[in-house]
C-alpha cells in the first residue's frame, strides 16, 4: 500500500480538515476586487457585487473562489501592501460570513497579505511568483499550514511581457519548478498545486508548446491548475478580444482537461464546468 501511494499522484487537497477530491477535475472562479483587470467584466468594486459573484460562482458549480486584489496583467500598475490587503480582508471577511462552506483562495505574491487574508477565514494561497517576489512566502505558508498554489512566472506583471526568452520553454519550466517543490517539502508543506504560469512571462508561441506538451507536469505527482481564461493566447490567435474569447477558452480548458489539468480557473464557471462533465464523460464511457 505505501509503495502504491508513493507512486500514485496526489489527487486531494486539506482544506482545515476538509478533504477535496481532484480526482474529478474542479473549477476556481476568478473574484477581482480591482480596477484594472484585462477583462473588464471580471472587476468588482463593492462588497455587494463581490457577494453577488460569489452567489453566482457557487450556484454554477465552482469548489473555489480565487480573490484577487492585485492585478497582475501585463504592465499593471503596482500597489501598496496595505492598499492590496485594505482591498481584500473585508471581502474575505464578508465571503466567509455569507458563505462558510466556500473554499475561498487568496491570488497574492506578498507573505503579509497571505498572513491577513488567511487570518480572515481564507484557506488556500495563490502565487503567481512561487515565492520569488517575496522571500517570507514560504516560510508564511509553511507557518499557516494552508494549501498552496505555485505558479511559474518570468520577472514580474510590470516587465514579463517584454521579450521573454527561453532556450526550451518546458524544460525550464519544469526545471524552475522542481527547485521550488524541493523547498516546499523540505518546510513541511503538504498540499502543493502546480500552475504553469500560460500567459506570465511567455510568448504565444510558449504557451501552445507548454499546453502541448502539458502531460510532462505529471512528473511532480501533484495536482496542476491552469489558468487560460480569455487570455492574449486566445484572443491575439483569433483575432478578437478578451471579451469574444469564451469559446475559446472553452476549448483550451477541454484540452488541457484530457492532459491532467485538475483545477480550472475562470473567468465564466458555468462553461468551464461543463467542459469538466463532458471530458468526464468521454473518459468514463465504453
Amino acid at each position: 500500500m505505501a509503495e502504491k501511494n508513493f507512486f500514485e499522484p496526489k489527487q486531494s487537497l486539506n482544506i482545515k480538515g476538509r478533504i477535496i477530491d481532484l480526482s474529478t477535475p474542479k473549477v476556481m472562479g476568478i473574484l477581482n476586487i480591482t480596477p484594472d483587470s484585462f477583462y473588464h467584466n471580471s472587476r468588482t468594486k463593492t462588497i455587494d457585487e463581490a457577494l453577488s459573484k460569489a452567489t453566482q460562482f457557487l450556484s454554477e458549480g465552482a469548489t473555489f473562489i480565487d480573490v484577487g486584489g492585485y492585478s497582475s496583467r501585463p504592465g499593471a500598475q503596482d500597489i501598496s501592501t496595505s492598499e492590496e490587503t485594505d482591498r481584500l480582508v473585508p471581502v474575505v471577511e464578508s465571503l466567509v460570513k455569507a458563505f462558510p462552506e466556500a473554499i475561498i483562495s487568496i491570488d497574492t505574491f506578498r507573505a503579509k497579505v497571505a498572513l491577513e487574508t488567511i487570518e480572515a477565514g481564507a484557506h488556500i494561497i495563490n502565487d503567481i511568483a512561487a515565492g520569488n517576489l517575496d522571500e517570507q512566502m514560504f516560510e508564511t505558508v509553511a507557518r499557516l499550514q494552508v494549501p498552496y498554489i505555485m505558479m511559474h512566472m518570468k520577472g514580474t506583471p510590470q516587465n514579463m511581457q517584454q521579450n521573454p526568452i527561453y532556450h526550451h520553454v518546458l524544460l525550464e519550466v519544469i526545471d524552475d519548478l522542481a527547485k521550488k517543490v524541493a523547498a516546499l517539502k523540505a518546510l513541511h508543506i503538504h498540499d502543493v498545486i502546480i500552475d504553469p504560469g500560460f500567459g506570465f512571462g511567455k510568448t504565444t508561441e510558449h504557451n501552445y508548446e507548454l499546453l502541448k506538451q502539458m502531460e510532462a507536469f505529471k512528473i511532480f505527482k501533484l495536482p496542476v491548475l491552469v489558468g487560460f481564461s480569455r487570455k492574449g493566447m486566445i484572443y491575439k490567435t483569433l483575432g478578437i478580444t478578451a471579451a469574444e474569447a469564451l469559446n475559446g477558452t472553452s476549448v483550451l480548458n477541454t484540452i488541457a482537461l484530457q492532459k491532467g489539468a485538475g483545477i480550472l480557473r475562470v473567468h465564466d464557471v458555468k462553461e468551464a464546468v461543463e467542459c469538466v462533465r463532458l471530458v468526464e464523460r468521454l473518459a468514463h464511457s465504453g
